[in-house]
């Protein structure tokens, strides 16, 4: 065997066949192709497809929930907490439905109860009946249509609106005074996520 110098070539006995270098250079390339796709590519896709589902999510989620309307029940505690909506005991006639999307999440809630149980219920959001005034529908056409509430003009409506600095919620309050012993009442609570 034939000792190379440093600054000497070897010569074509001793170096591979002579396509080799090339197809080593070509296997390198790709390597390292597949290792840049993977580390890149891959996370990247990953998050445009995650942000994809998340916004869809929200969409469908408020799409179901419409179509199901109004659920018979209590709102949880924890609900009844964040939208800050005090139902009082007795109540009766109880539903409840929630939205939620990027800008607002809402709360909707409707029960009858006592006319002692209507005191409570304004007294727990710092109001008294003085606050309500006569005739004032104060949930808007869009909340009436996701609830399927129709306010009918024949009835004895008196509203208000309970604003509070964020971050707490702010609720659009009707009731029905129809029947003055037991009123009805109907409440958005809204609040920016």
């Amino acid at each position: 065997m034939t000792e190379i110098l440093p600054h000497q070539a070897p010569s074509p006995e001793e170096s591979g066949p002579p396509g080799e270098d090339r197809r080593h250079m070509i296997r390198r390339r790709a390597l390292t192709l597949i290792t840049i796709v993977l580390l890149i590519g891959v996370p990247a896709g990953y998050l445009a497809i995650s942000a994809g589902q998340s916004r869809d999510s929200g969409r469908d989620k408020e799409a179901k929930y419409a179509a199901t309307g109004m659920t018979r029940g209590w709102p949880s505690k924890l609900q009844r907490r964040i939208y800050e909506v005090p139902v009082p005991v007795p109540a009766d006639k109880i539903a409840y439905y929630e939205t939620n999307n990027w800008k607002t999440s809402r709360l909707y809630v409707q029960f009858e109860t006592t006319a002692a149980g209507l005191d409570v219920f304004l007294a727990g959001l710092d109001l008294d009946r003085d606050a309500l005034q006569k005739d004032k529908v104060t949930i808007s056409d869009r909340a009436q249509r996701v609830t399927g509430w129709k306010f009918r003009e024949s009835s004895t409506w008196w509203g208000v609106v309970n604003e509070q600095s964020d971050p707490a919620p702010t609720q659009d309050i009707v009731v029905d005074l129809d029947n003055p012993d037991y009123p009805m009442v109907y409440l958005v609570s809204h609040t920016v996520p």
